[in-house]
């Protein structure tokens, strides 16, 4: 089993109308739920670990979990609301946040006395691991959790308008890295944190994922670099996009551990990562393919 851990939250999405005052469309959001949908519509065992409002929003979040195959006996429901992110896309399809999240459900998280047998992989990110007092819960939970030996992935996937003291924050992501068998992160990420995946890499993650928008994706490894291509397609929004390549990467490592992949293996993997990226950008929001979609490669994008 994958455990998926951290927030989910309602993205108000744009109604394709141009203009700050453009209709919005509530979706389903959050990267980590995002990352367990995926994971689910592809097939694999999946549990959510979370704090779930019980309002209507936490309702239709819970209920879409159950929809894709994701197991939710881990996800804890309280009264307090539902996070919200209004998203502005721009030209090129990418999106920008703006959140509201005082007292909501997610920020309560609190640590689970124990996850269930036969977990293989546990992966975090996103605004659980910025707000508090669930952040350091769920801090708590990668650390307990790589020192069992499971594999660990980390997307930080920031969001600098949540984060009050951003070298506070950087100091917090570098305690992090020896905890964490997989970092995967944006060019957008990495710029925002500084070091080189040379510098992560030394500080614990057996690889470093590197994803760069239209030029595709690239690992990082003690010995070896590899590259995939992105895939040709029509892009409505990137919503949800880093968090599909999440849950490809983690249902195509299956049981091997990070370190024992070869180049080969790597390149195998982030194609079908970047297949998997494609299909969600495809369409409005974060709309994660399912398994029958990814069966056939699509042509390389083009330079």
């Amino acid at each position: 089993m994958i455990v998926v851990a951290g927030e989910s939250l309602i993205d108000l999405v744009p109604d394709g109308a141009p203009g700050p005052l453009a209709p919005l469309l509530p979706r389903p959001g959050g990267g980590p739920y995002n990352t367990a949908v995926a994971l689910g519509r592809i097939g694999a065992d999946v549990a959510f670990c979370s704090r779930v409002s019980t309002d209507a929003f936490g309702e239709v979040l819970v209920e879409r979990l159950r929809t894709a195959g994701v197991a939710t006996g881990l996800v804890q429901r309280g009264p307090e609301p539902t996070a919200l992110a209004v998203a502005s896309v721009g030209p090129d399809g990418s999106a920008r946040y703006g959140f509201y999240v005082e007292g909501t459900a997610d920020r309560l998280f609190a640590l689970p006395e124990r996850l269930p047998d036969g977990v293989r992989a546990v992966a975090f990110g996103t605004c659980s691991l910025t707000l508090e007092p669930g952040a350091s819960a769920y801090e708590a939970l990668l650390r307990r959790s790589s020192r069992t030996g499971v594999l660990t992935l980390l997307d930080p996937n920031v969001r600098p308008g949540l984060i009050p003291d951003a070298d506070a924050y950087r100091e917090r992501f570098a305690g992090w890295l020896p905890y964490v068998s997989l970092l995967k992160l944006s060019e957008e990420d990495a710029a925002w944190l500084g070091g080189s995946p040379e510098e992560w890499l030394a500080a614990g993650p057996a690889a470093v994922v590197l994803t760069r928008g239209a030029a595709g994706l690239t690992v990082f490894t003690p010995g070896y670099e590899v590259s995939a291509p992105a895939v040709r397609v029509r892009v409505v929004d990137t919503i949800g996009a880093g968090d599909t390549v999440n849950a490809a990467l983690l249902h195509g490592l299956a049981d091997r551990p990070v370190s024992g992949l070869s180049a080969t293996d790597w390149r195998e993997l982030l194609a079908y990562a970047a297949r998997a990226a494609a299909v969600t950008c495809s369409r409005a929001g974060a709309e994660p393919p399912y398994a029958r979609e990814l069966r056939e490669p699509r042509e390389p994008a083009e330079r």
